[in-house]
């Protein structure tokens, strides 16, 4: 698999893989960071930071109704500024490792919690 849309197919066989701050494996568990860094390296070879902050830096911007399936979408979870990331799926919806206790899932980006916390998109090329 080498295409955005490998990835987005990669990613959707993770669902209910449990979250583990720090995590970066299958079968280990993810955090949001290490979710993102192994499916861009798995699927495209690319090779991102283990920090959402980080990789909020990479890429280009994107305006959010300009998102495409791919994307990255990033959020204020922690008081901080791009302290959470997850990868957009289309129709507003993204998936995404949200946090302990819980495992990775599909969320709506319009739900008022995400909306409130949406901090900008990237979109990282192959």
């Amino acid at each position: 698999m080498t295409s955005v849309e490998g990835t987005l197919d990669r990613a959707l066989d993770f669902i209910g893989v449990r979250y583990k701050r720090g995590g970066d494996s299958p079968e280990t568990g993810f955090d949001c960071s290490g979710f993102v860094k192994y499916l861009y390296d798995e699927t495209l070879g690319l090779v991102l930071p283990h920090n959402a902050k980080a990789i909020s830096q990479q890429g280009e911007q994107v305006v959010r109704n300009e998102l495409q399936p791919g994307d990255l979408v990033f959020f204020n979870t922690m008081r901080r500024a791009f302290s959470h990331v997850g990868i957009y799926l289309g129709d507003n919806l993204f998936v995404h490792a949200p946090r302990s206790g819980a495992r990775v899932r599909i969320e709506d980006l319009s739900s008022r919690y995400w909306s409130r916390r949406y901090n900008g998109a990237r979109r990282i090329q192959p």
